[in-house]
């Protein structure tokens, strides 16, 4: 290649070398590079000479070519020559020195040259340097600078110079006035020292190792007094950092008498620069290197220091460390490497200051003072040995501090601490304390507005660290193991831990396993010894409260049983063996379970039982009577938490049981009931529940001892009881009497069945009888409860003994007393919830209540529950009475609906016959159509529970008829259609159980499953979706059910039942019995003979006063069940109904298509209709504007309209199937002529009516398709969005295409039909008509079903007299339907060969083509058809048509150039082995080359398409192989990879031609793509790459150079990009 277009080229590259676009320069840069790499001296010539010929040059633009120098010169050092070495050290010496400003950016780089350089040619550079630094005379920054930096990157070269440039430069220092001088020379001697230093250290690879420290330090001492005395006292902060730095650095060259003199002021000094700097890193590191000096040399005067030093490095290590800030990170640990210094040299010293700084209570000093013992304990344990004792009586004071970021700061010395063996020293068991103190901090409180601190530490956060640093204590520190255990244990019982209960655990789990499997003989544990232990017992009951609430206090259910099945042994020794088999599992149920899942009473009754059977194991009555007596004693520590105490209460009771000593058992019993606080609800249930239990072994002790606290002193109101009561002096009387009430209930409950009937009256009501008048709410409550239980008990008992109990109807009227004083419009209490479970328990113990009784019992109950407002209703707030928390309230209302529940079954119970029914049913009744969802939802509900018991309790004795059968449907099935859900759902359950109860009167067995009625269930989820059309449905499925099951005698009740049911409160269950109605009268209708007038009389009645339109609708379909007679009369009507229809209308027509017979005459009716009559009439826009629009004529549409609406009706299947063709066409033909009309206007309104004409025309045929199960065509349809296209005018022939691509596919055979009723319309007046039927037959062509049905000719000649059609849309679609036969019938192609071949000549010649699309269908056309030509068709015309091809292949229409590349493939197997056609191939390959990057995918797909079967035609293996493995169409393609091998290939292959190619690929230089223009210098660059030597003759460098050139200044970055790219390979 020549040089000179080297040259060109690399000029061309430094000139773009600053574009404006980054990547642009990058690429420069690179071009520059692999040029530079190829011809260094060459490359380097032209940077200089451009350098030198541009002087004015801007700095960027410098810095960019001083760069490439850099870049080449470090890459290629050994190839360059050395006097270009010279010259370009001489070149960057001067652009460094050239300005005397400093100007950062230009003269780096220069500066950068040299150190590259200077890597090998040290000499050469120190020679041009030190020509600019000559004594006497201020040298330039940038020359000290890059003896910085010369002395970093190549050591061993620059430290034998460094003695003599110290000397120059020392005489400098006093010279520079200016800071950045000062600045630089400071930078110099810090990188000088490290050097020097660096150089020591690796003397044995030193060049000479003759060099010593004291080579350099007079120099260095010199040097340092001028840093020190003067210019460390600078204003500028930036100088004072990097001097002091520098000082550091040359503290270790000094010799020992000059840095042991300079100390006592050297120290102060740099201490000083802390106030006066922000950056505190560079001077602790510089303090750091002068401690460590000074201690390596042993200085004496650093002891006078010491004050000051620790002082301010104390500051530092106290400052704030932000983590997102390396530097104060950094700082922060070489403040702490001083106090290791020091540690070293004072330790006495070092540890006293500390210590007495912990005693500052300053939150950072102390946060400081931690920090540095921290780092003591763990790096200087040698010198702390003697000072462990020292130091632990120190740490308590910062123990005390409130501060949780000192408290952190605590955890991590006692952490380092517990390593290194302080916590088995005395007092160590403190630092445990302190750490298990912070296990059981509770959450946070969030403050809100508190501007966030980096810092904070939350007490999660803390909490968090102590569980972690225990957890590590127990598992890493084994010497801890005895200090651990068993003194943690401890902790497990105080209630101001019980939140470290978890982490706790978890320790003494891992210490008592480790010990038991080592079989250590400290696991045995000797509580007398072990002074501040709990006892076993206390221990034992802890661990099982802790149990009963498993997911408290962060989960510690399963720990503490954990812990408590490891301890056994030491519980008690014959607790082994049980506890090993009953806790795993207990463990696996709370592994498996959530707070939410946890069955809570299940559970605890897990653990009562685990308990007896505990102490039934130990067998030992004095560790019972002390585990009784302790858990009493605990029972205060609960105070705070009164479910646990609850609990506690119950455990007491269960080991009362067990406890056989009677006087501890009195003596507790008395303990219990006097220190019980009794003001709590929760606590009193707990007394009554424990005391309770200890009745199922003490009845007459715990009897008596309730009859003695009753008359004790405890009710008296005199002064002495509040003695008695431990100082409870705000105890009200009425709630210590409700404990008791209480009591009595549980003890009737648990104690033993055979000794409870007979003490019942006597001593149990005689005690409670004596309250029930009073106006307490405790005391009420605690009645009722009680009363509830003791009827438990009794019913219990009578399960084995008979027992008449005489006062129930008194109880029952006191219960109800209670009812009624409850304010109607409120639940606050549960006085409701607690009377009506009470009244339930009553019910079945003899004697059974009158019918009046019975009568005022539901009513009081029934109306005070169902009148109440809803949950979500909040009550105004009484003054005394607190408004309860949604969460109680919920509970409230359900245990409340719940009890009324069970009341109304035992009702029932008692009565379970038809008429029992009815009696209950009765007091609902009228709350089931109540206008109050709420209402109604409990009345449903409540009917359904009482049905199915009524069902499950059923015993059909004789034939009884079930005569409210009738009279409860006609109430309950409108309710299925209830706008409230749930009143929906309740009510199908109601009929389910209703028609079972049916069944079984009828006489069919138990467990008799009637498929009928079963299906009402999968009703239920139909029902959740309130849509209108679900719930219709599924009142018809009901009522078919209903009315299958339905004795005769009953319907009559039930069809009058539902007229009423048409005015209900509300419109969807008047909605529901209209539906109800019409499926019984369809289905039962015959048997109703008589009643048919009444009916309709009735319905006429009725419709003057529905407004509601759906149930006028259903009513109206009621009148065509009942006459479906006068048709002709009602089509004509709805016809001429104003259109769009109303819903009414519409429904009506769509209730005509039920009948077959019927549907298949209207449908006659309307196809005869259309086929006559004018689809629209033009009319004038306006008289000013003129132009016309096509307006939709009236009874066409009107027909059309209601043709789609009965069709709509799945009914009308069979007469659509058998008139499927004449329909299909007749729909497509008036969609064809609805496409863009408009409907009528309204001369009232002036507003058009919203009808989408064509959209009437395609909803039509949809159903039609639907109806004729075109399941297929209707799926592609749908897919494709056809529907919405052929509505449109401008996406109708793309609708109407996909429709005849769906019927072709799956619709075959219904064709011949269609098509022979389609033809005429070919010829019809409407232009829109034709363009409908031309593109449905075009498409169809594109299917071979055509042929196998033989429609082919028919179409093909339909096609051929459309070629000349006047309109030119009609034209294309004829010229695609030829083109299309190539698709669908290929071997009919030859038959046809020279009309298609004379069709599509004509098509790409077409002057009337406005948007050539006749062109393209041309052209796409002939692509097809040529595919299947015989060679003797076309061989004569190949040439002809490639000629008319190629000026499309640059078309700026996407398609067109797409369809043009396409079709060139396909002429390919026409040229095989004709030399002419190799040449044409050639003449377009770079033309297609370059459009495979061309900006649209289609014609890069079409590009490989014709690239890949024109390859066998190129003439070159490798190039066919290449074309053909790599383009296809789906894969991607690495254009540049590609080009790059072609360009080989065409170089060894075709070497002749190389000089057309880049000249063709040149033209395209200028083509209007980028993307091409980008492909084009990208293909000149691979081909001048992969070019050898000998070929360059074919190219003209000249033009190529001169182009790309032209190239890397085109507006396009991306083609800057490539040109610079190919520029690359000028090489």
């Amino acid at each position: 290649m020549d040089e000179t277009d080297v040259e060109q080229v690399s000029l061309a590259l430094l000139d773009a070398a600053n574009d404006k676009d980054p990547e642009v320069q990058e690429q420069v840069r690179k071009s520059m590079l692999t040029l530079g790499k190829q011809k260094p001296d060459r490359v380097l010539a032209m940077c200089q000479d451009y350098l030198l010929k541009h002087p004015k040059l801007v700095v960027s633009h410098r810095v960019v070519i001083l760069q490439t120098i850099e870049l080449i010169a470090g890459c290629r050092i050994e190839e360059i020559s050395s006097p270009r070495i010279k010259s370009i050290i001489s070149l960057a010496s001067d652009e460094m020195t050239r300005s005397k400003e400093v100007i950062p950016d230009w003269q780096q780089a220069a500066s950068n040259i040299l150190v590259a350089v200077g890597n090998k040619y040290i000499n050469d550079i120190m020679e041009e340097i030190l020509s600019k630094f000559q004594p006497g005379v201020l040298p330039h920054f940038f020359v000290v600078q890059t003896l910085a930096n010369l002395s970093d990157s190549n050591v061993y070269g620059m430290v034998p110079f460094l003695n003599a440039i110290l000397g120059t430069m020392l005489p400098m220092l006093s010279m520079a006035k200016q800071d950045n001088m000062k600045w630089v020379f400071s930078s110099a001697l810090c990188h000088f020292s490290d050097s020097i230093l660096e150089y020591l250290a690796n003397l044995d690879k030193a060049p000479d190792p003759t060099v010593r420290k004291d080579t350099f330090s007079s120099e260095i001492c010199a040097a340092f007094d001028i840093l020190f005395n003067n210019w460390l006292q600078s204003r500028e902060s930036k100088l004072r950092l990097t001097v002091a730095e520098a000082l550091g650095s040359m503290c270790h060259l000094m010799a020992s008498d000059k840095l042991e003199e300079q100390i006592p002021r050297l120290i102060p000094a740099i201490l000083s620069l802390y106030k006066k700097n922000n950056e505190h890193y560079i001077i602790s590191k510089s303090l750091c290197q002068v401690l460590d000096a000074s201690v390596n040399m042993g200085s004496r005067v650093l002891e006078t220091q010491l004050d000051a030093l620790l002082f301010a490095l104390h500051q530092q290590v106290s400052a704030p460390v932000d983590y997102s800030n390396p530097p104060t990170i950094k700082n922060h640990n070489e403040a702490l490497r001083c106090f290791s210094l020091l540690a070293n040299s004072f330790p006495d010293r070092l540890v006293m200051f500390v210590l007495q700084k912990l005693e500052n209570s300053n939150e950072r000093s102390r946060m400081g003072s931690l920090a540095v013992l921290r780092h003591l304990i763990n790096s200087t344990t040698s010198t702390m040995e003697t000072k462990k004792l020292l130091i632990l009586a120190s740490i308590r004071q910062p123990m005390a501090d409130h501060s949780n970021k000192v408290k952190k700061r605590v955890i991590q010395v006692i952490s380092a601490m517990a390593h290194h063996g302080y916590l088995e020293l005395e007092g160590g068991e403190l630092l445990v304390r302190f750490i298990v103190q912070h296990c059981a901090l509770p959450d946070s409180y969030q403050r809100e507005d508190r501007p966030i601190d980096p810092e904070e530490v939350t007490n999660e956060a803390l909490r968090t660290m102590c569980d972690s640093t225990l957890h590590l204590l127990t598992t890493t520190v084994g010497r801890l193991a005895d200090v651990l255990w068993p003194k943690l244990l401890y902790y497990l019982t105080p209630p101001q831990y019980s939140n470290a209960t978890t982490p706790l655990c978890k320790s003494l789990i891992v210490l008592g396993n480790k010990k038991k499997n080592n079989q250590e003989p400290s696991f045995n544990i000797d509580f007398t010894q072990e002074v501040n232990l709990p006892s076993p017992q206390t221990l034992m009951i802890r661990l099982l409260v802790n149990a009963a609430f498993p997911f408290s206090s962060r989960g510690h259910g399963a720990p503490s049983l954990s812990l408590l099945q490891i301890l056994s042994i030491n519980i008690h020794p014959n607790t082994e063996i049980l506890w090993e088999k009953e806790i795993p599992p207990l463990l696996s149920i709370l592994e498996e379970s959530t707070a939410q899942t946890l069955d809570k009473n299940h559970w605890n009754e897990k653990l009562l039982k685990l308990l007896s059977k505990t102490l039934a194991t130990i067998d030992d009555d004095k560790w019972v009577c002390q585990l009784a007596a302790e858990a009493t004693r605990y029972l205060s520590t609960y105070n705070n938490a009164l479910e646990e105490k609850s609990f506690l209460y119950r455990c007491i009771g269960v080991t009362l049981q067990q406890c056989f000593n009677k006087e501890v058992v009195k003596k507790q019993l008395q303990e219990i009931l006097l220190t019980a606080r009794h003001n709590d609800a929760v606590e009193r249930e707990g007394v009554a529940m424990g005391i309770g239990l200890c009745a199922n072994s003490h009845l007459e002790g715990t009897l008596a001892k309730l009859d003695e606290f009753g008359k004790s002193d405890a009710f008296k109101k005199s002064p002495s009881i509040f003695n008695l009561l431990k100082e409870r002096n705000d105890v009200e009387v009425e709630k210590v009497k409700s404990t008791l009430i209480l009591c009595y209930g549980q003890v009737a409950l648990n104690a033993p069945p055979e000794k409870i009937l007979n003490r019942i009256d006597q001593d149990i009501l005689r005690c409670i009888s004596k309250h029930f008048n009073t106006k307490d709410l405790t005391m009420k409550l605690s009645l009722i409860q009680s009363v509830g239980l003791i009827a438990k008990a009794i019913s219990e008992c009578v399960k084995k003994q008979g027992y008449i109990f005489s006062r129930k109807q008194e109880l029952i009227t006191v219960m109800l007393d209670f009812v009624k004083a409850e304010p109607a419009d409120s639940l606050r209490t549960q006085v409701r919830h607690l009377v009506m479970t009470t009244c339930a328990n009553l019910m079945p113990l003899d004697p059974a209540l009158s019918e009046n009784e019975s009568f005022d019992l539901l009513k009081v109950c029934v109306n005070g529950v169902f009148s109440l407002p809803p949950e979500t209703h909040t009550p105004e707030k009484t003054k005394e009475e607190e408004i309860l928390d949604p969460k109680q309230r919920k509970a409230l209302y359900k245990d409340t609906l719940a009890a009324l529940q069970e009341l109304l079954n035992s009702v029932l119970a008692r009565d379970p016959t038809p008429d029992g029914l009815q009696s209950v049913f009765k007091h609902i009744e009228s709350w089931l159509s109540s206008g109050q969802d709420h209402e109604r939802e409990r009345a449903v509900t409540a009917t359904a529970h009482i049905l199915a018991y009524y069902l499950d309790n059923l015993t059909v004795k004789n034939m009884v008829s079930f005569h409210n059968l009738g009279a409860l449907l006609g109430r309950l099935s409108p309710r299925c259609s209830d706008p409230h859900p749930a009143v929906r759902a309740a009510a199908v359950d109601c009929i389910y159980t209703l028609l079972y109860i049916q069944l079984r009167y009828e006489g069919f067995s138990l467990d008799y499953k009637d498929e009928a009625v079963d299906s009402l269930l999968p009703l239920k989820d139909r029902l959740e979706n309130p849509d209108h059309s679900v719930l219709y449905k599924t009142c018809s499925d009901l009522t078919k059910v209903m009315s299958k099951r339905l004795p005769q005698q009953q319907l009559t009740t039930l069809v009058f039942m539902l007229f009423e049911g048409l005015v209900d409160s509300q419109a969807n269950c008047c909605r529901a019995s209209s539906v109800i109605l019409n499926t019984l009268l369809k289905n039962r209708g015959g048997g109703l003979q008589e009643l048919v007038p009444e009916i309709l009389e009735v319905l006429h009645v009725r419709l003057q006063s529905i407004t509601e339109e759906q149930v006028r609708v259903a009513v109206g379909q009621t009148v065509l069940i009942l006459a479906s007679q006068h048709l002709q009369t009602v089509i004509n009507t709805l016809v001429n109904q104003p259109l769009p229809y109303d819903s009414w209308t519409s429904e009506m027509w769509m209730a005509l298509g039920s009948d077959p017979i019927v549907a298949s005459q209207i449908i006659e009716m309307v196809m005869e209709k259309l086929v006559v009559m004018a689809p629209y009439v033009d009319k004038k826009e306006s008289m000013i504007r003129g132009g016309t629009s096509k307006v939709a004529t009236n009874q066409p549409l009107a027909m059309t309209c209601g043709l789609k609406e009965l069709l709509l009706n799945g009914q009308s299947q069979e007469p659509a199937v058998s008139q499927f063709p004449q329909l299909f066409s007749c729909l497509t033909v008036r969609l064809g002529a609805s496409v863009g009309v408009s409907a009528m206007r309204d001369s009232n309104t002036k507003q058009s009516a919203s009808v989408h004409v064509a959209g009437v025309a395609a909803d039509a045929l949809r159903i039609l398709l639907a109806r004729a199960q075109l399941d297929e065509v209707m799926k592609r349809l749908d897919e494709d969005n056809a529907w919405d296209a052929m509505r449109e005018p401008n996406t109708h022939i793309t609708g109407v295409t996909l429709l005849a691509r769906a019927m072709a596919k799956h619709a075959g055979p219904r064709l011949p039909a269609i098509v022979e009723r389609l033809c005429p319309s070919l010829n019809n007046i409407y232009e829109c008509q034709r363009i409908t039927v031309t593109a449905f037959f075009s498409e169809l062509l594109n299917h071979h079903v055509v042929t196998e049905l033989m429609l082919i000719d028919v179409l093909m000649n339909n096609m051929m007299e459309r070629i000349s059609d006047p309109c030119c849309t009609v034209r294309m679609l004829a010229v695609r339907g030829l083109g299309n036969i190539a698709v669908g019938s290929p071997e009919k192609v030859n038959k046809y060969a020279k009309e298609l071949l004379a069709a599509m000549s004509s098509g790409m010649e077409e002057k009337d083509d406005p948007g050539k699309l006749i062109t393209l269908e041309a052209m796409s056309g002939l692509s097809k058809v040529l595919l299947h030509l015989d060679k003797k068709n076309v061989h004569l015309l190949v040439v002809y048509i490639f000629m008319k091809i190629k000026p499309f292949l640059e078309s700026e229409n996407d398609e067109i150039r797409c369809a043009s590349i396409h079709l060139m493939g396909n002429l390919s197997k026409f040229g095989s082995g004709e030399p002419v056609f190799k040449d044409q191939i050639h003449n377009v390959l770079v033309s297609l080359l370059l459009h495979l990057v061309d900006p649209n995918p289609h014609v890069v797909k079409a590009c490989k398409y014709a690239m890949r079967v024109c390859a066998p035609v190129v003439g070159s293996e490798q190039i066919t192989t290449m074309f053909q493995n790599h383009l296809h169409e789906d894969k991607s393609l690495h254009y540049g990879e590609f080009i790059n091998d072609l360009t080989k290939y065409l170089i060894q292959d075709f070497p002749g031609m190389l000089n057309f190619y880049h000249i063709s690929v040149i033209q395209f230089f200028k083509s209007n793509w980028p993307e091409v223009r980008a492909g084009a210098a990208m293909f000149i660059g691979f081909l001048l790459g992969n070019l050898p030597e000998e070929h360059f003759s074919h190219l003209n460098m000249g033009t190529i150079t001169k182009g790309l050139v032209m190239l890397l200044q085109d507006p396009d970055s991306v083609v800057r990009m490539k040109a610079a790219e190919a520029m690359g390979h000028f090489h």
